[in-house]
């Protein structure tokens, strides 16, 4: 079983938008019952928020529902309930590792570092506005991520 928790600011725009689509992925390859993918904020502002509408239609575009999700701020206990925490940018990073405890067992990374754009960060789209770019971005980390880690 591998367990991925994708994590951003608020926990209602690329983190979700990430969870969804590597959930997708992972239907779509038959490999559902090898995954448990979630997804968290590292602040308390969106705690109980549903996925933000932008977000919401971009994923609907693409025939990914997100019904049901609730934001949620990160915990310490995540670190050694999953086995990677992937991070949208620079700052998700240096918030999941100060609320982990910090990163021992190299369990934190960033989306983009599994795409020929390593240290790079997922568009985010709050500033922005573009869901397009974040679109893209989310759905080419999350192809690389499920590449490495089924070798599919």
């Amino acid at each position: 079983m591998i367990r991925i928790l994708f994590v951003c600011h608020g926990n209602i725009c690329r983190s979700p938008m990430a969870a969804y689509v590597m959930r997708d992925m992972v239907d779509k390859a038959g490999l559902s019952d090898q995954f448990i993918i979630d997804s968290a904020a590292t602040s308390r502002e969106e705690i109980g928020n549903p996925v933000y509408p932008p977000a919401r239609r971009k994923l609907a575009e693409h025939g990914i529902a997100c019904e049901g999700h609730a934001a949620r701020q990160l915990r310490s206990s995540d670190y050694d309930q999953y086995d990677l925490l992937i991070g949208m940018d620079h700052a998700n990073i240096r918030n999941m590792q100060r609320m982990c405890g910090g990163d021992p067992d190299d369990k934190i990374q960033l989306l983009l570092d599994y795409t020929d754009r390593p240290g790079q960060e997922v568009a985010d789209p709050w500033y922005t506005g573009n869901f397009e770019a974040t679109w893209r971005d989310v759905e080419d980390g999350c192809r690389g991520l499920l590449q490495q880690c089924c070798n599919c």
